[in-house]
């Protein structure tokens, strides 16, 4: 019997790669979702412009609170003591990554 949260993580996978490609991004997808397929450390599943590594988490549901409302385009999240972080759409973050080439 096939696993589906690995299936569902493959399938999240492509997607983003395919965004990517869509978009004429280079986007490479490491080997059966492993980094060091690609040289990386073993929990990178994407590498995009040869140096952002990205990891794919997919999740049934995401907390309201961490997404960006609707009038915002970014949510800062930050744990006590820790570092902050920026949640973004990935089509906005597609876009951004466009503009920079």
């Amino acid at each position: 019997m096939p696993n589906k949260s690995k299936q569902k993580g493959n399938r999240f996978e492509r997607e983003c790669a395919g965004k990517c490609k869509k978009r004429n991004i280079e986007c490479k997808r490491a080997y059966a979702s492993n980094g060091e397929s690609l040289g990386l450390k073993a929990d990178v599943d994407l590498l995009i412009n040869n140096n952002i590594a990205v990891q794919c988490k997919v999740r049934k549901k995401i907390p309201l609170w961490i997404k960006p409302p609707k009038s915002c385009s970014i949510t800062l999240v930050k744990e006590d003591r820790g570092e902050i972080y920026t949640i973004i759409r990935y089509e906005d973050y597609l876009k951004l990554i466009d503009k920079e080439r």
